[in-house]
């Protein structure tokens, strides 16, 4: 597991979530470190989502959680509603990657960071305007004094997105969970946005959770990274090692995906076929039909997920070798 018990500020073992008896999570354990930057990459579908908001207790009643979601030693599963509402956003905020439908249409925006100043940590009047256009501010929007006054559809789709995320800091959570944070945005918002994430932990020291399929966004703000796919995770290590020489066939076959731009006009290698519907997972490994290093003992039994070296962790019974590195601009960090 990452870290020592001390550092730990989350810990998920075993978290599992149904619908209507139908597995979508299948046993996640999952550790995040104060002031860590953790990621969490796969194909829509794969659970990584779900797996926060099953931690939050935002899921519909229909979800059926079990397993163990700790904060600092604090159960959340099965927790009474007063010791969840004290955490989502106090203790763990998150943002999500439609800022123009979290956002309330019909209020300033003024007034929704102070009503969270008001819940978090019982602000009122000239201090929580005052505190609010600090926020404001502190997420880079420009002329906050003016604007505070304004709804949600005069401003761009970056800055609604910086102003959940300034909402999201109006606790002054310990954890912030970024969901898909820049998916809506266009490249050069999308490197702001990230920009902005980075500039924040290391500001204020909060771990970070960022949950994306873009493998260069999360190269940019992440130190390690977690691989999931079909609701378990089959990949994990330092964020360096593991674009370096990704071993998973599914993790190989993300980066194998992205175009190059200082390729020739060879072909994309796209993984073929999709994410099994959860009702209908294989036996045995749930990628084997997508697999192209599938033996007939991937059909048998899911391989767990087992330490490696450097921290590394896998599950697979035919990692690809570590020979072909993946492309330089994606180990080194630069977005894709």
């Amino acid at each position: 597991m990452f870290g020592t018990a001390d550092s730990r500020l989350v810990e998920l073992r075993g978290l599992t979530v149904a619908f209507d008896g139908v597995q979508v999570l299948h046993g996640i354990d999952l550790d995040v470190g104060r002031g860590e930057a953790l990621g969490l990459v796969g194909e829509s579908g794969c659970g990584k989502s779900v797996t926060w908001l099953a931690a939050l207790g935002l899921l519909p009643g229909k979800a059926a959680v079990s397993g163990s979601v700790k904060l600092e030693g604090q159960e959340l599963i099965g927790g009474a509603r007063s010791v969840l509402e004290g955490v989502r956003g106090g203790r763990i905020a998150m943002i999500f990657q439609d800022p123009s439908s979290s956002l309330n249409p019909v209020l300033r925006i003024g007034r929704q960071i102070v009503e969270a100043l008001a819940v978090h940590r019982g602000l009122r009047g000239e201090a929580a305007r005052a505190e609010a256009l600090r926020l404001m501010e502190m997420v880079g929007i420009p002329d906050a004094r003016r604007r505070f006054d304004l709804y949600p559809h005069e401003f761009s789709g970056g800055q609604c997105q910086r102003l959940m995320i300034a909402m999201a800091l109006a606790g002054e959570p310990d954890v912030l969970v970024a969901d898909e944070p820049t998916t809506a945005l266009d490249a050069t918002i999308q490197a702001q946005i990230l920009d902005l994430l980075a500039r924040l932990r290391r500001e204020t020291g909060m771990a970070t959770v960022f949950i994306s399929h873009d493998l260069g966004a999360v190269s940019q703000v992440c130190e390690r990274v977690c691989v999931m796919y079909a609701g378990r995770i089959v990949e994990e290590g330092r964020v360096a090692g593991l674009f370096a020489e990704p071993r998973h066939p599914y993790t190989r076959g993300l980066f194998d995906a992205i175009p190059r731009l200082d390729g020739g006009r060879e072909r994309l290698r796209p993984i073929p076929g999709t994410v099994p519907h959860p009702q209908h997972l294989p036996k045995g490994c749930s990628f084997s039909p997508r697999c192209p290093r599938v033996a007939d003992a991937c059909h048998e039994a899911r391989p767990p997920l087992l330490a490696l070296d450097n921290g590394r962790k896998l599950a697979c019974i035919r990692p690809v070798p570590p020979a072909a590195p993946v492309p330089a601009r994606i180990a080194e960090g630069v977005p894709a």
